[in-house]
């Protein structure tokens, strides 16, 4: 294991992460602390309206927006490095016209449909005013180019400390209306300025750093990166694979609350709080693993040993969480979040297999795109998603919010095989050698190992 630490590109692993870690801890203990005072303070009804009213927002976020972080990454961050700002600036420009017309876009979708389908997820028509209003917040909330910015230029502390701003911020204020007895429509009031602040906060940061580094002049939106080979066809297949992704999480909720009512969302929120503690190791080293493997040969071995490496890592420290709460889930919930709120016990135990499984496979899909294969986490994320709606609504029937716990985890496990399958296929493509010729150009590299498969 001592080899390990001598791995440059391991020890980058570990510093990078180490600053979204930091974050994360203090994210976590606060928006732990966050839903605690919040469902004390709303009741288990109440709380699961704020919940559903969230996840409504998320998930029109996540369903609509480009994960255009990843555009700037893999084109523009290897064009730092080898000295062509002039593509960093194309790629961030392209990031940020996919934002805005995603997230304006979004938006307005969410807006009409909502009246249509939000009392199929359990929102009730007197409460669809403050939905409506949460969705306003969509533009800002699919952004992705500053986080894309940042960790272009490697500046991963500024990401840590951004990502504090909204569970503290949260925190505090939730804790006031706990104590004033604060009305419902203020906790939302709440969600909706925290959540908005976090945002406009990042942009700021990114907008600091460009002009700090003297790459923000020649920065225009375009939708047409004529200079970037292939951008349009990753951005497609990424965005599709992030939107599936990115509305999991939101979607699943909603489904539960449409199946089994707030109640049964607001047991199924806490559960899954508690349950993705265990999975922030990986979060955080899957957000550096990505820009470190894109500076990588994936036809040497370095890459791969890497990949288990850091799989390795997170999963011991994962085990440890995972473990703590299986012993003590039961007082940990009733400690934060009253008796009432007991029912979410057996949905996290079951729930806590999907962070074993996320610690093990985080490293999946980002060696996937390093291969130049956008398509597979995108096919693997639909066959999970498949097997999530033929299963939640028999086994929630039959088993209540426990069963839909069940349907989640089996569906998370369906999309991991996927992913594995895919990978294996890629090392028997590739068969990586100890030492390989380097490529003049990463991206050279992905075009001489694309598959006829791709379209």
């Amino acid at each position: 294991m001592k080899n390990w630490f001598r791995d440059q590109h391991f020890v980058s692993l570990l510093k990078n992460s180490s600053y979204l870690g930091a974050s994360r801890i203090v994210a976590a203990v606060a928006g732990i602390a966050t839903l605690a005072m919040a469902g004390r303070g709303l009741g288990v009804v109440l709380f699961g309206m704020l919940v559903l009213i969230q996840s409504y927002a998320k998930a029109a976020s996540g369903l609509s927006k480009f994960e255009s972080w990843q555009l700037i990454v893999r084109y523009g961050g290897q064009a730092l490095t080898e000295g062509r700002p002039d593509e960093f600036k194309t790629s961030t420009g392209f990031a940020f016209a996919l934002d805005v017309v995603s997230g304006i876009g979004g938006m307005i979708i969410a807006v009409l449909v909502l009246p249509f389908v939000g009392h199929w997820f359990g929102i009730p028509d007197d409460q669809l005013w403050l939905a409506t209003l949460y969705c306003t917040m969509l533009p800002t909330m699919a952004a992705a180019t500053p986080t894309g910015v940042l960790r272009s230029l490697n500046r991963f502390d500024l990401i840590s400390w951004q990502g504090t701003v909204s569970p503290i911020g949260r925190v505090i204020l939730t804790t006031a209306a706990f104590v004033m007895h604060a009305p419902f429509a203020a906790y939302v009031a709440i969600w909706y300025v925290t959540d908005l602040s976090a945002d406009l906060f990042f942009w700021f940061l990114a907008w600091r750093e460009l002009r700090r580094r003297g790459l923000l002049q020649g920065i225009r939106p375009t939708l047409r990166p004529t200079t970037l080979p292939g951008a349009w066809r990753f951005a497609i297949h990424v965005n599709l694979t992030a939107s599936v992704m990115a509305a999991w999480s939101p979607i699943a909720r909603l489904v539960v609350g449409g199946l089994l009512g707030p109640t049964g969302a607001a047991f199924f929120r806490v559960g899954s709080t508690l349950a993705d503690a265990a999975q922030k190791p990986a979060d955080q080293l899957a957000k550096v693993f990505y820009p470190e493997i894109m500076r990588m040969d994936v036809r040497t071995k370095k890459p791969w040993n890497l990949m288990l490496r850091a799989a390795v890592f997170a999963g011991g420290i994962a085990l440890l969480a995972i473990l703590i709460l299986f012993v003590g889930g039961r007082p940990l919930v009733q400690l934060l979040f009253g008796k009432a709120f007991l029912g979410a016990y057996p949905v996290l135990m079951v729930l806590l297999a999907v962070p074993l499984m996320g610690v093990l496979s985080f490293p999946l899909p980002p060696m996937l795109y390093a291969l130049d294969r956008p398509d597979a986490p995108l096919k693997a994320r639909l066959v999970g998603t498949a097997a999530f709606f033929i299963l939640v609504a028999p086994l929630s029937w039959q088993f209540g919010v426990v069963g839909a716990a069940a349907a989640f985890s089996l569906g998370f496990a369906a999309t991991v095989l996927t992913l594995i399958l895919q990978l294996l296929g890629e090392y028997r493509r590739v068969k990586p050698r100890k030492h390989a010729a380097r490529a003049p150009a990463d991206r050279s590299l992905l075009e001489e190992t694309e598959t006829p498969a791709l379209e």
